[in-house]
């Protein structure tokens, strides 16, 4: 499929169903160190999450979302693709639309994501901090990231 065919679209609520089948396939295809309790817990703070906070883009070819990014204050807060769609540049892409439409510096990776700090690292982001817990206090380090470029 030409990457012509696919759109990165604003958020609209008609999406929210689908963004979070996209963050489960994604997420059981690539948080192998997540506690099946914490999915739980994750996949229903997403269900009942208002994406409006978020600069929140959708890729989206047909009217079906195969990924999306949320960016809030200079942050990527989430970005997820549809593993069927993972190695095609579809992530850079929206990365790139990050960082040249909406200013973004900044992104936090679980440090069990290998395959994620690698991504981050080849699109230009380089570790800066190192957590203990993440954001809800749970024993997932974060890698705190930020654009080489960005002082």
């Amino acid at each position: 499929m030409p990457s012509s065919s696919f759109e990165i679209k604003k958020y609209s609520s008609k999406y929210k169903d689908q963004i979070v089948s996209v963050w489960e396939k994604s997420v059981l295809a690539t948080h192998h160190f997540l506690s099946s309790a914490d999915f739980i817990e994750i996949k229903a703070l997403l269900v009942d999450y208002d994406f409006e906070i978020l600069a929140m883009f959708c890729l989206v070819v047909d009217e079906k979302v195969i990924g999306f990014i949320g960016i809030y204050q200079h942050k990527i807060e989430m970005l997820f693709l549809d593993p069927e769609y993972t190695g095609k540049g579809l992530g850079r892409q929206l990365i790139e639309f990050a960082i040249t439409k909406q200013g973004a510096t900044l992104v936090d990776v679980n440090e069990q994501n290998a395959d994620a700090k690698i991504f981050y690292e080849k699109v230009g982001f380089e570790v800066y901090e190192r957590t203990e817990k993440d954001d809800f206090g749970k024993n997932y380090p974060l890698l705190r990231m930020k654009l080489k470029v960005y002082k």
